[in-house]
This record gives structure tokens, C-alpha cells and sequence, in this order.
């Protein structure tokens, strides 16, 4: 019986060639969009899900609050984990994680065994930890002690694949003992692990031995002895015990914090706090982002799944409307199969057979489609996803319970009613008049405005976002933002160098303007200074980011000075511009009073010399920043280019800069960014969910107007002899048009009404993320309610055409 099924499915299928390949068009896409977002959300959740008792693992985060206005962060002061160890109970490991040099990358030098010394200029993932951190993680050691090879300072272990990078063709074994130099520190290979090949936050690759760092210099860099401060890539992470609270450990670790730092908590609106922060959140919680730690957003990933339930229904709602446009063809077999005998059951057994056919051929071609669509989307998809059909058991579940599922949702509904014709209103062709043909109409024509609120809802939050990101991109930021490359200078003790290369430089003739200083006046992070202001009354330390440079920074950038003088040329920050917002920070109801007044930096008195106009220091997400500069020389060097015509274009100017570069420090890569570019990034995000936005908005469109073909097509048939007598009686080819299409026409302005305060509320909030954003304005609505009715008018005429110029006599000649 059942091979019977699946011949009369086979058969059907390569009857109806058209609609079948619609039908399995419509859910492979929807299949499809479904795999990949199933990819992506479970390799996000993922993350950190292998650690033995991870419930217990927690990462200690600091809040802070300064002159009221709040801060989070992921580092902690350098000497909190000793003191954890020395002086609190009931946790079981205590794990700093120190990344060098801040950024985590070193100039290492290994010596191979032909005793040549080899440079690898800026190796990532190295970290300064303890042997606990062992123990926090499942390595598996190869060679070394977990409890040992750390203990001792100047130790160093590697992961399998630094060890074969380092010493190739030599074994685990022989690596022991040898030397390694990271910067300026040589240390000892004491162990070797394997690669840890986990989705995780803890990426290290190399580990050098914690106590290393009390016997160098690094112990003022990182500032081992200071409470009141903190590095940005000093980390810390504990394991609580067995029967012990993350309340109860919380409170002992903020009770440490007031015993050395007795300003912890000045007032309410200056404070500092530790807060235990659950393993499973890390990867999720972007309020505390770790230095370089790549979140991922959980309501980004809630949209994607949206995203997909909304496509996949449409191709099951797309698979309803076409299966019972298709019931014309359909009703006389059913009322043979019953008058020979056919039960209801088995009926709706034979089309659900037919439909998981469907689907199966659908899911095969979604298969073949999602290497392709990764290789589209490989911007937005997270490094490290892969797609391996046959050595990823959960993919072949979630695929076989999405066939089973989809088959269901599609096929259940047309197989019931396909089921339930009586033989004798079939064989007698009444099947399709009167209250039959009216009872489930209702039903197609709620299927088809589903369709279109999905789509339409698309629509108007594509345009938005786009609108959005537009805005940001090209909004006049308070500076110039167009040719201006910018690059760092590796660390050097020769001072000439800087006003040397600069020098050279300036004169060369694609360059309109060099100057050298520290940030850009806009970057992705953030730079604070802790600058005072006495009024008189009280000390005034207000919020304020930091930015220095030569006189020609100001001028390179086109800043407006709005009172008062740039600054004077000066190897250190003598005195200082401040922003307008600045200036009213400090209690300035005009701006231009606070020029000439003095303010206190690292024990300086510098005077106010110039207010210049606010800039945009960030994304336009957030506020404009109070911003003071200095002036002063710097490592980052900003280089405004001349046009690019053909005597100059930029590339030949680059390659001189790099020139002039690796004359000066031949062993450093050169490496520049375009400051419009670096500023396009902080909407990389917001960008790829747009992409990916239009990419669904595209493919419901397309579904949407495939489901509303088959209602056209299923209106038709059964309204041909009506249209063949229309047509005799003097009806014109517009008249037939108007009367076919004017209740599709309905359907469509009704999902746009449905549509539109969805998508008003979905969009506010939205922009309720950024400071500065545009409006949400009615006419964007009204011009994508009239694409979509243009889009549904256009499908529309593809079959209405066609009825309405059919000749009369071939739908009449049978009656």
C-alpha cells in the first residue's frame, strides 16, 4: 500500500511538472534559510557548553560609576586573584588570564635545530595565566604536568599546533627545555597540550607562566600593586565550590575591593563593584565584551530564528494555496478512489505521502543550496561554523524533524479537504459551486494576507534599517572624514623618528597634510583622561575622552575652532582644546567662558586655549562625548591624500608612505587604515543584518506572489465558464481584469494595514539604539505599500491577462 503511495506521488508529481517544481521551490527556500540560521544560532549556543560543572564557573566584571554615569567592564585590577587565593574560602580556582601586550600578540623568536633563529612578528592568543586555568578547561597534556608547568616563573606551555609551528618534525617529548623569547622575556617550554577544538571564549594558544610577570617590568606595566585601576586585558576567572553561591562568593570578593581600595564606594554617584558573571553568558553579554572577544547578540540570533519560522511558513503557506489551486485536477480521481472503496484515512495518508515527497526533494535541494548560501553570507557568518551533512548528528536530526514537520504543516490541511469530496458531487462536477466553494475560501484568503503582512513587514524594515545606515555612514560627523589614511608607529625610543618620517612624509607630492598624534577623532573605542576642573566650589571630574596631536591634527581634519587658538608645537600636551560639550560639563552655560581657565591632568596645570565645535567621537549611537586635546607627538600617524588623478593616484602615494615606513623600521609590517572605512565598520553589524534582511525580504516577496499565482490560478478555473459568459455578453478584457483582480487587490491593502503598525513599533524600537537617527516617516510606508500592491498587480496579470483574453467558445463548448 504504501509503495502505491509513493507510485501515485511520483506520478503526480511528473504530471503537474510546473506546480510541483513551485511547491518544492517554495519550501526548499524556506528549508534552506532554515538550515542556515539552524547553523548559525547552534554554533552560537555552542559556545562554552564543554567545561566539566560550568554552572560553577563564573567571570569576575567590574561596574563602576563616575560622576554618575555608569560603566562595565570585563578587566578587573591586576591584584584581585591573589588576594582570592590568600584570603576566601569556597571557590575552588582562581584563573587570571593576562593577554601580552594588551592586544595578545608578541614578536616571538624561536631557534630551530640547525641553530637559526627564527621571527614570527605578531603572534596572537599568547596569555599570562596560572595552572588553574588547566583545570578550569579539559586539556589533554601531552607532555609537562598540569601542576607543575606553571608554577615556576619564565615557563611558557604550548597548544599541539604552536609546538609544530615553532619546532616542526621535532617530537612533543624534545620540545621540553627549549627556549622561546616574546618580546624582550625568554622563557622555557615546560608543556605541550593539544588544541583544545571547542567553541570557546578562552582561545589562548600559548601560556605563559603567571609568576613571570613579578620578576620583569611587567609588573608596573600591568600595575600588579594598584587597586583603584585596571588594564583592559586583565581578566579574571573563578570556580566557586561545591555547596557555595555566587551571592555569597560576590559579596567576599566586593568585600576584598573596600578593604584596599577605600574610595570603592565614595557615593552613590561614584562607585566601583565586582559582579560575578556566569560562563553561559560571556559570549552573549556585550555589555561586558572582554579586549578582542567577539560577542554574538542573542536578540540578533531570536530575529534570525524569526526569520526562518517566517520564511518556512510562507513556503507552507505557499505549498496550501497551490495544492488547492491544483483540486480541479484532482476531484474526480478522489471520487473514483472512493466510490471503489477509498477510505478518508487512507486519502489523507496518500497526500501527506505526496507532500513529505515534495519536501524530501526540497530539503535535497536546500542540502546543495547551503554551502553556496554560506559562501554568500561569510561576511555574517561566525568564523569556525562548518557544514558537514554526515559528521553532524544534530544537523541530520534537526533535518529529518524538519521534513517530518514541514510535510505536515503543508500537506494536512489541503489533504483533508481534498479527502473530504463527496463522490457524488465530484462525479455530478458540483464540487466546486455553491456553499463548497465558499466554506474554506475564507481560509486561502487568510493564507494569502498572511503572505503579504510577512512580506510587507519586510519591506518597511529593510527600508529602514538602509535609511538608517545610510544616515549614519554620510552624516556630517563634525570633521572630514574623506582621504585620510592613518597607520601606528611600532614602540621606539628613538625620538627623532617620528619628526623624521614625518618630515619625509610631508613632502611627498600625493600628500596634502601629515601630522602625528594619538586616536582619530572618531574610533571605536573609547579613550577616557582624568582631568579636573576646581570652580571655586569643588572639584569637577566629569567624564572627558582624550585626543592629542601636532597643531596640523586640527587643520588635517577641518575641526572648526570655535574661540580662541590651535595649539602651540610641543613634544608633550601643554595645554588644551576642549569640545562644546566638554565646556558644559564643566558647568559653562556658554561654551566660550571656559576659554583661559585651567584644568589638572597627571599633575599638569594646562590652560584652555581654544573651544572647537563637537565632533562625533563614535558611532551614532551614542552621544557626542566631552573631548579635550592636547597638544603633543604621537605614534599614530594621519595623512590627508590629494585627489586621486592619474599623476597621483593613491596607490602610488600609499606605496611611498610604506617606503619612507620600512626605511625607518624594516623588520615591522606596514599596516593603514582609510579613516572613512574604519567609521563605515562601526555599522558592520547593522550592515549584515540588513544584507541578510533584504536576502529575506526578496525571498518572501517571491513566495509571497507564488502563493498568490496559485489563488489566481484556483480563482480561474473555477470561474472560466463564469468569464466565457461575461465575455459573449459584451464584457471587455479590462472589465474581466477588474472583476479578477479586485479582491487580490483587497487582500494586499489589507496586509499593508495589518502590516504597517507592526513594522511602525518593530522600527522604533529599533532606533531607540541611536542617539542620532532618522524619522520614522509615513511616506516610507506609503511607498512601500505601493511596491508591494505594484509587485502583487504584476503576478496578478500573469494569469488574469490570459483568463480574461481566452476565447469564450473553449470554456463553454463542454457545458
Amino acid at each position: 500500500m504504501i509503495k502505491n503511495y509513493f507510485i501515485v506521488a511520483i506520478r503526480n508529481f511528473w504530471r503537474n511538472k510546473v506546480f510541483s517544481l513551485i511547491n518544492v521551490l517554495g519550501l526548499s527556500i524556506g528549508i534552506s534559510a532554515a538550515l542556515v540560521i539552524f547553523l548559525i544560532v547552534h554554533y552560537e549556543y555552542s559556545y562554552d557548553r564543554f567545561e566539566k560543572d560550568g554552572d560553577r564557573i563564573y567571570r569576575i566584571v567590574l561596574d563602576a560609576k563616575f560622576n554618575g554615569q555608569e560603566g562595565h567592564s570585563s578587566a578587573v585590577p591586576a591584584p584581585l586573584s591573589n588576594a582570592i587565593q590568600s584570603e576566601i574560602t569556597g571557590i575552588d580556582e582562581t584563573v587570571p588570564v593576562m593577554t601580552f601586550q594588551g592586544d595578545g600578540t608578541a614578536k616571538v623568536i624561536v631557534t630551530n635545530n640547525g641553530g637559526k633563529e627564527i621571527v614570527f612578528k605578531k603572534q596572537p592568543d599568547v596569555v599570562f595565566t596560572n595552572s588553574q586555568y588547566f583545570q578550569l578547561l579539559p586539556f589533554k597534556w601531552m607532555t609537562g604536568s598540569q601542576q607543575t608547568s606553571l608554577r615556576d616563573p619564565f615557563k611558557v606551555v604550548l597548544s599541539e599546533s604552536r609546538a609544530q609551528l615553532y619546532f616542526p618534525d621535532v617530537a612533543a617529548a624534545d620540545i621540553i627545555g627549549r627556549n622561546i623569547t616574546y618580546n624582550d622575556i625568554t622563557v622555557t617550554v615546560s608543556g605541550i597540550v593539544k588544541d583544545l577544538n571547542e567553541h570557546t571564549s578562552f582561545n589562548a594558544a600559548e601560556f605563559i607562566s603567571f609568576p613571570t610577570i613579578e620578576k620583569t617590568a611587567l609588573k608596573n606595566q600591568f600595575m600588579m600593586d594598584v587597586w583603584n585601576d585596571w588594564m583592559a586585558y586583565s581578566t579574571l576567572y573563578i570556580k566557586i565550590s561545591k555547596g557555595n553561591t555566587a551571592a555569597n562568593a560576590e559579596l567576599q570578593v566586593n568585600n576584598l575591593l573596600k578593604k584596599y581600595n577605600k574610595e570603592a564606594h565614595k557615593d552613590d554617584n561614584n562607585y566601583m563593584s565586582f559582579h560575578l558573571q556566569p560562563l553561559n553568558d560571556v559570549h552573549f553579554n556585550n555589555t561586558y565584551s572582554g579586549f578582542g572577544q567577539r560577542v554574538a547578540n542573542r536578540t540578533t540570533l531570536y530575529g534570525l530564528l524569526a526569520i526562518a519560522a517566517f520564511l518556512l511558513l510562507l513556503g507552507c503557506i505557499n505549498f496550501i494555496n497551490l495544492t488547492t489551486a491544483q483540486a480541479t485536477h484532482r476531484a474526480k480521481e478522489i471520487g473514483i478512489r472512493k466510490t471503489m472503496g477509498g477510505s478518508k484515512r487512507s486519502l489523507v495518508f496518500q497526500f501527506l505521502t505526496e507532500t513529505f515527497l515534495i519536501t524530501v526533494i526540497g530539503t535535497i535541494v536546500s542540502v546543495a543550496l547551503t554551502p553556496v548560501l554560506l559562501k554568500m553570507f561569510e561576511n555574517f557568518i561566525p568564523k569556525g561554523l562548518s557544514f558537514d551533512l554526515f559528521h553532524q548528528p544534530s544537523l541530520m536530526i534537526f533535518l529529518l524533524l524538519l521534513t517530518v514537520s514541514v510535510s505536515f504543516l503543508s500537506g494536512i490541511y489541503p489533504a483533508l479537504i481534498l479527502s473530504g469530496y463527496k463522490p457524488v458531487l465530484v462525479l455530478k462536477n458540483q464540487v466546486f459551486t455553491g456553499t463548497a466553494q465558499t466554506r474554506n475560501a475564507w481560509v486561502r484568503k487568510t493564507l494569502t494576507v498572511s503572505q503579504f503582512v510577512i512580506a510587507q513587514f519586510f519591506v518597511i524594515a529593510t527600508v529602514m534599517m538602509s535609511r538608517q545606515i545610510n544616515y549614519s555612514i554620510n552624516m556630517d560627523m563634525g570633521f572630514n572624514k574623506e582621504a585620510i589614511v592613518y597607520f601606528n608607529l611600532p614602540r621606539d625610543t628613538v625620538k627623532t623618528h617620528i619628526p623624521q618620517l614625518l618630515n619625509e612624509i610631508k613632502v611627498l607630492p600625493g600628500v596634502e597634510l601629515a601630522s602625528s598624534g594619538f586616536l582619530a577623532p572618531a574610533e571605536e573605542g573609547a579613550a577616557f583622561a582624568n582631568i579636573s576642573y576646581n570652580n571655586g566650589k569643588e572639584e569637577l571630574r566629569p567624564n572627558v575622552q582624550i585626543r592629542w596631536g601636532d597643531p596640523d591634527f586640527i587643520k588635517l581634519y577641518q575641526i572648526k575652532i570655535l574661540a580662541g587658538r590651535n595649539v602651540l608645537p610641543s613634544d608633550t600636551v601643554k595645554e588644551l582644546l576642549i569640545n562644546e560639550s566638554y565646556a558644559h560639563a564643566l558647568g559653562f552655560v556658554k561654551s566660550t567662558d571656559a576659554l583661559n581657565k585651567q584644568l589638572q591632568w597627571n599633575r599638569k596645570t594646562l590652560p584652555v586655549v581654544g573651544i572647537i565645535k563637537d565632533f562625533h567621537d563614535q558611532s551614532s549611537k551614542a552621544l557626542i562625548s566631552p573631548v579635550a586635546f592636547g597638544g603633543g607627538n604621537g605614534g599614530t600617524f594621519h595623512v590627508k591624500l590629494k585627489a586621486n588623478t592619474g599623476t597621483t593616484p593613491w596607490k602610488t602615494t600609499i606605496a611611498a608612505i610604506e617606503k619612507a615606513y620600512r626605511q625607518m623600521y624594516p623588520e615591522e609590517d606596514f599596516n593603514y587604515k582609510f579613516l572613512d572605512e574604519t567609521i563605515a565598520k562601526f555599522y558592520e553589524t547593522e550592515q549584515h543584518t540588513a544584507s541578510l534582511l533584504t536576502w529575506a525580504t526578496g525571498l518572501s516577496i517571491l513566495i509571497s506572489c507564488l502563493g498568490m499565482l496559485g489563488l489566481v490560478i484556483y480563482t480561474t478555473n473555477i470561474r472560466v465558464k463564469e468569464i466565457g459568459v461575461r465575455k459573449i455578453l459584451g464584457a471587455s478584457v479590462t472589465n474581466i481584469l477588474t472583476l479578477l483582480s479586485k479582491d487580490f487587490v483587497k487582500l494586499v491593502l489589507l496586509a499593508f494595514l495589518i502590516a504597517a503598525p507592526f513594522a511602525w513599533w518593530a522600527t522604533y524600537k529599533w532606533l531607540q539604539d541611536y542617539a542620532y537617527k532618522v524619522s520614522v516617516s509615513w511616506w516610507v510606508f506609503i511607498l512601500c505599500g505601493l511596491f508591494m500592491m505594484l509587485v502583487a498587480l504584476v503576478t496578478l496579470s500573469i494569469q488574469t491577462i490570459r483568463a480574461a483574453m481566452a476565447k469564450p467558445v473553449n470554456s463553454l463548448r463542454n457545458e
